[in-house]
């Protein structure tokens, strides 16, 4: 049996620049929540957050001036914490991301089957790329493996985009 303590249980988006996402993004992000929550791996170091906080998780991801802010509840509504870091290193790659993913969506009503997969492998690949830089920026604070990563890193893209 899978130890449920080490997983996230909800996911909240905290993006007040957003009434609302346009339908193809609003999916995106639905679609994130869904499988990070059917699957995902999310231990809060208890060095860090000074004890063993015990989960599942509810966790809450926004924005405040220039930092990322992961705010993490008990199932229970407690408050665990924050772990919070510089969205600078993430920039250039959402920025890329988002370029490719205009292009992919683009070529889909367009292009041929091989220029659409090549599309896709660099989208994938800049995907990858914030996922890893995530792992590397949670390091000590929260374990995360890397299928959560790559859920987390599409939220931490939706916050970027403003209405």
């Amino acid at each position: 049996m899978p130890d449920n303590s080490h997983r996230i249980l909800g996911v909240t988006i905290d993006n007040p620049s957003v009434v609302r996402y346009h339908p193809d993004v609003e999916r995106e992000i639905d679609v994130a929540i869904y499988d990070l929550v059917e699957a995902n791996s999310f231990e809060p170091d208890a060095v860090f957050f000074g004890g063993a906080p015990h989960g599942p998780y509810n966790v809450t991801l926004r924005i405040q001036d220039t930092r990322l802010i992961f705010d993490i509840d008990r199932e229970d509504g407690v408050k665990i914490g924050a772990v919070m870091f510089s969205v600078q290193p993430f920039r250039r790659t959402i920025r890329e991301y988002f370029t490719v993913c205009e292009s992919y969506y683009e070529a889909i009503r367009s292009a041929s089957p091989a220029q659409i997969e090549a599309i896709d492998v660099g989208r994938r690949a800049l995907h990858n790329e914030g996922s890893e830089r995530l792992r590397a920026q949670l390091a000590g604070k929260v374990e995360i493996d890397f299928d959560t990563a790559r859920r987390l890193f599409t939220l931490i893209c939706a916050l970027h985009i403003r209405a």
